[in-house]
Order: structure tokens, then sequence, then C-alpha cells
């Protein structure tokens, strides 16, 4: 069972978003997470020229082998100040402007700056926002001044996970205690890579996270399902124990009221299939049988009724009813041999879901105080 909650682990290393822009490759993970941040304080910025320069930042990060990300501790962000700005006479009126443009990466949560650049553009333009616009298209993510610039911010990120790597998992194990476990997770798989001991370390907390989460969703489901069933919402029980996982120490109890459930199903279906065919009413017949599962205490009886209302029909109707028939013994033979792959499909995909809203997180107050100076 251990093997199979790898590989759901597996699975969630590499569908777990939080942030990731949905286009990302899956070995983004791999890399060190650098969130963009244009801070609505730079004077003068329009906002049409502010998405580009996030845009600008997004692909020099790219370029630059690091993952790009929404909410990350880590930041590339940028200062703006107009060193000319001029108004051409026209026919047409132009904007000149020159731009001093400073970047920046560091710690946007502790505020502690890891490298700057700078550099100067020019631009034209009929208004404000297309002259800032004209220069900030002079950013050439290919420029030589950001190999470097990435890369000191890099060194410093990945000194930060290995000097801190003790603290990180204290942190994530202390919201997993509180059952934050998505937040703990979250944490746990920002560690890039490249950081090989502290990712090795991360990597396997995760997995112990993650079953705690598991654990967790258990007890919770089965109080759920409980309170269900004694309100004899069967249909409702059933949804909250058909996601646990064999690898759970609640499993047993799950299938235990799981049977219960079939069980009253089973008989409320073999009820009303009695009816109907006391009616002679054989496809209203049918489709109750067809409600009975094949792992559940009735299955024989459905099995003998199926038999016994065949017996007793026309040329006909028998082979209306034999088509029914075999419909059903297909249905519940599917359900015996693919049932549970489908059902893992269908939780796995569950499990990808309810971790990747974890993204959906308060936006972030950066401080950045002082870098600007």
């Amino acid at each position: 069972m251990r093997h199979f909650l790898n590989t759901l682990v597996l699975l969630l290393f590499t569908s777990f978003s939080f942030g990731q822009n949905s286009a990302g490759k899956t070995d983004d993970l791999a890399r060190v997470q650098l969130s963009t941040f244009v801070s609505e304080q730079i004077d003068g910025l329009p906002s049409a020229a502010k998405n580009l320069l996030k845009n600008k930042l997004n692909k020099i990060v790219t370029m630059n082998g690091l993952g790009g990300t929404q909410n990350s501790r880590f930041i590339i962000t940028p200062n703006i100040s107009v060193l000319f700005q001029e108004v051409l006479p026209g026919p047409p009126r132009k904007v000149a402007l020159t731009l001093e443009l400073n970047f920046y990466i560091g710690d946007g949560f502790e505020g502690i700056l890891f490298a700057s650049e700078s550099m100067t553009v020019k631009g034209v333009g009929n208004s404000d926002t297309k002259a800032y616009i004209s220069a900030l298209k002079q950013i050439k993510s290919k420029n030589p001044i950001f190999k470097d610039f990435i890369n000191n911010g890099k060194i410093k990120i990945m000194e930060y996970y290995n000097d801190k790597c003790d603290f990180i998992k204290k942190d994530a194990m202390t919201k997993a205690d509180r059952k934050e476990y998505e937040e703990a997770i979250s944490i746990l798989l920002a560690v890039p890579e490249v950081s090989k001991d502290c990712y090795i370390k991360c990597q396997d907390l995760t997995l112990k996270v993650y079953k705690m989460k598991l654990e967790n969703e258990c007890v919770e489901n089965i109080q759920k399902a409980t309170v269900s069933k004694v309100n004899n919402e069967w249909d409702e029980a059933a949804s909250h124990l058909v996601s646990i996982l064999p690898d759970v120490s609640c499993y047993d109890t799950a299938q235990t009221l799981l049977r219960d459930i079939e069980d009253h199903r089973c008989a409320e279906a073999m009820g009303k299939a009695k009816g109907a065919w006391a009616n002679r009413d054989s496809n209203l017949a049918s489709s109750y049988l067809s409600e009975v599962s094949a792992d559940s205490k009735c299955a024989n009886e459905a099995k003998e009724l199926f038999a016994g209302i065949s017996g007793k029909l026309d040329a006909d109707d028998k082979r209306e009813w034999d088509l029914a028939y075999e419909k059903y013994d297909r249905a519940q033979n599917y359900e015996e041999n693919q049932g549970f792959e489908l059902q893992k499909s269908a939780i796995i995909a569950a499990r990808e879901i309810g971790v990747a809203q974890a993204k959906n997180q308060p936006k972030i107050v950066y401080n950045i105080k002082g870098w600007w100076q």
C-alpha cells in the first residue's frame, strides 16, 4: 500500500500548481521559484505599461531558467525613475521619456535584498502611456545584464534553502499540526531540486503530511457519513466514503459503512423490483434490479429474480429482457473488475483539484522597504 501512496504523491508533485502558469512545464517544480511583483507605488506608471513591464519580467525569469509563480517568498521587482520628460510640439504632439529602470531580487517576506541591476531606456509616443510603452519595449530578455543579475539572485535563494531547511520543515509541520495541510505541502514543494539535501528531506516530509491529510479527511468523512446514514440520506452518506483510500487507518470502517449502505440500497431496490413484477411490469422490474450492486447481499437474489422473470415471458418480451439482463450483467462484472481502478482515478483527480486550491491564497503584501534607496 505504501507504493500506492507514493504513486499518488508523485502525481501530486507533477500537478501541484500553487499559482503556476497553466502553460508551465512540470519541471518548474525543480526550479528556483521567483514571483514577479510590480508595486503600486511606482509613480506615474500607466496601467497598460505596468502590464507590459510585468510580462517583460516574467519572460526574463523564464529565459534565465527559473520557475515563474505567484505569491512566492522570493520576488523580482522593478522601480522606475523619470530622468527626462519632454513634450514635443506637433502636430502630432509627442511625449519623449528617458527612464531609469532598477531591478531587484530578494526575500519579499523578510524584506532582504539579494541582488540589483539598472538600465536606462528611452521612448516616444503620442501620449504618456504610449511613451512609457515605447520605452519599456526596449527591455530585452536576452540582454546579458540579466543573466548575471538573475544568477546572483538564484545563488542567494539557494543559500536560503540550505541554511534554513530545518526552519522550513518545522514551519510546514506546525501548519500540518493545525490541519493546514495544503499550506504545509506548498511550503515543502517550494524547495527547488537544485537545493538537493533540503529537497530530498522535504519530499519525504511531504509524503508524511499528505498521509496526515488523508487520515484527517477519513475521520471527518466517516463522521459525516454516519450522520447522513442516521438521517436516512444514504446517497449522501456513500458520497462521503468513496474517496477514502486503502492506505488510511479507518479504511475498514469506511468499507463496513459502505456495505451497510449498499445492503440498504439493495433491499430497497429488491422490494421495488418485486412490486413491479407483481404488477407484471418487467421493464420497471429490470430498472430496479439494475440498481442492485454486485457486491451487495442482494446480488444473488437479484439474479434469481432476473431468471424467474425471464422464464415467464413470451418470446418477444424475453428477447428484450435478455438484452436488459446482458447489459446488467456486463455492468456488474465491470464494476467488480474495473470499478476500483475508476474510483482510484477519480480520487487522484479530486486530490489534485483539492490541493491546487491552495494557490487561491490571499494577496501577499511584500516588504520591499528600503530596496529603492
